[in-house]
């Protein structure tokens, strides 16, 4: 292997994978450099295993929510199956055919921890020490993600507390597991192992769950969880966490004085940058800090515009599609570079991440599906904008109400009516998340509402639901 070449990537998760997959299809000669598994945080311990998880409750409550298949399907969940089933889709957290396909691209690959150490130079130090020094003749991509963070809290070092990673990949279902955070991770999560029998109490600081999302999408969401059997207790901190010996069961003691008794508690209170041991002071930036790009993914800050951050790093969007289309855009732009487009005063047009700006679809896979794309009403607010909000009941919709009997759902669509198109839309209950691309695509292609009337949805889908709400907004 050479120790120079046209491009390095930090990171082999998705978001690594992609950038080195485009800057390799461009002819440009790429090193990816990973210290864990390859295939990263979404392959292993986030998106794929949290959703075969929460799959086989959702197919079971479809099923149970239809007259007919109803009586049919009065067992319950065989935890041990599902958790085989999770198993096999992260591969047994072994990453072989991961390294495959990065091989296949005409990639090298460096098992270890890479720093970087001074303008477009990283170092990889082995597993057994020895130490590479490899030099980007065009660029360095940084996509090391991110991680959970764990409160600083008395007792929590000692209770060993899960994170997402063990969340998700644990082996056994506890009898009780306490999970502090009504995000996306800690309703998901509280769904899932509420599905397969463990007695879940969802903890939260806040008022309602899913904070970021439109006020109704976490009331269905708690509604749901709350009939799963998940016991939500809102507006309550942990204070304390005990656990009695090596692996006896987990005291939490909370804000209002009560106590509460779980076997594991889930901290889901946010994530960090991976940039704490990554060189950052030997190109002048901030030890563990996010990386602020520009839309064409260039560290700000760094001379040379030969520095990129992509996916979590650069705290712009942390969700794996994302981070991917990011990589996508970032390999367009290096490529371009390197065959002699100029730094500065480009229209970079399809080479810049917009749809970061405008357009982030995001599916929270919980009980039951919420998902959203575009502005919150109160975000469009804020801005500025001049809107009308329309609300619609999914189940009122005749899709919705032959996918399930008592189909309880809720879509919103924003209109700027300034501009005459839809900048923002949510839709919660259950398979929602199959209607989130049209809004993706009604909002970054900013169609006006006089052409969607002329996208004419199928019947009877829940799809339907374009036409009541174009229907109610003309009033």
């Amino acid at each position: 292997m050479s120790d120079t070449y046209d491009v390095i990537v930090i990171g082999a998760g998705p978001v690594g994978e992609n950038v080195a997959d485009r800057t390799r299809a461009a002819g440009l000669s790429t090193a990816v450099v990973e210290s864990e598994l390859v295939g990263g945080e979404c392959s292993y311990w986030a998106c794929i295993p949290s959703k075969a998880l929460l799959r086989p409750p959702a197919a079971l409550a479809a099923a149970r929510a239809v007259a007919g298949a109803r009586e049919a399907a009065g067992g319950r969940l065989d935890a041990a199956a599902v958790l085989a089933r999770r198993d096999s889709f992260v591969s047994n957290w072994e990453d072989d055919g991961q390294v495959s396909w990065v091989e296949s691209t005409g990639a090298d690959l460096f098992r270890g921890h890479g720093r970087l150490d001074g303008p477009r130079t990283v170092t990889v130090e082995a597993p057994d020490g020895g130490v590479r020094r490899l030099t980007a003749r065009h660029a360095v991509a940084v996509c090391t993600g991110s991680a959970a963070v764990v409160p600083d809290l008395p007792g929590v070092a000692d209770a060993r507390p899960w994170t997402s990673r063990e969340a998700t990949s644990a082996k056994e279902v506890p009898g009780r597991l306490a999970v502090v955070g009504g995000g996306v991770v800690g309703v998901e999560m509280a769904a899932a192992w509420a599905a397969l029998g463990s007695r879940v109490t969802l903890l939260m600081r806040g008022d309602r769950a899913l904070p970021r999302m439109e006020p109704f999408a976490g009331e269905l969401v708690a509604e749901g969880l709350a009939a799963a059997g998940v016991d939500i207790r809102a507006g309550v901190s942990v204070t304390r966490v005990d656990r009695a010996g090596s692996s006896g069961p987990v005291t939490v003691s909370l804000d209002n004085g009560e106590r509460l008794d779980a076997d594991e508690i889930l901290f889901a209170t946010g994530r960090a940058p991976r940039t704490t041991d990554l060189g950052l002071e030997t190109v002048g930036l901030e030890p563990g800090s996010w990386l602020e790009t520009d839309d064409a993914l260039r560290v700000q800050g760094v001379e040379g515009d030969w520095l990129y951050a992509v996916g979590d790093a650069n705290h712009r969007s942390l969700l794996t599609h994302q981070g991917k289309y990011q990589a996508r855009v970032v390999g367009s732009v290096i490529a371009a570079r390197a065959a002699g487009a100029p730094v500065d005063g480009t229209p970079w047009g399809p080479h810049a991440a917009t749809a970061d700006n405008m357009a982030v679809p995001q599916v929270v896979f919980t009980e039951p599906e919420a998902a959203s794309v575009g502005l919150t009403a109160r975000e469009a607010e804020r801005a500025g904008r001049r809107t009308r909000v329309v609300d619609y009941e999914l189940g009122d919709v005749s899709g919705a109400a032959l996918y399930a009997d008592d189909y309880k759902g809720r879509a919103r669509m924003i209109v700027d009516l300034d501009r005459n198109t839809v900048v923002g839309a949510t839709f919660v209950g259950p398979h929602a998340g199959e209607l989130l691309h049209a809004a993706t695509v009604a909002v970054t292609g900013e169609v006006p509402i006089d052409r969607l009337w002329h996208a004419v949805p199928s019947f009877p889908t829940m799809s339907e639901i374009w036409l009541r709400l174009l229907e109610t907004y003309r009033g």
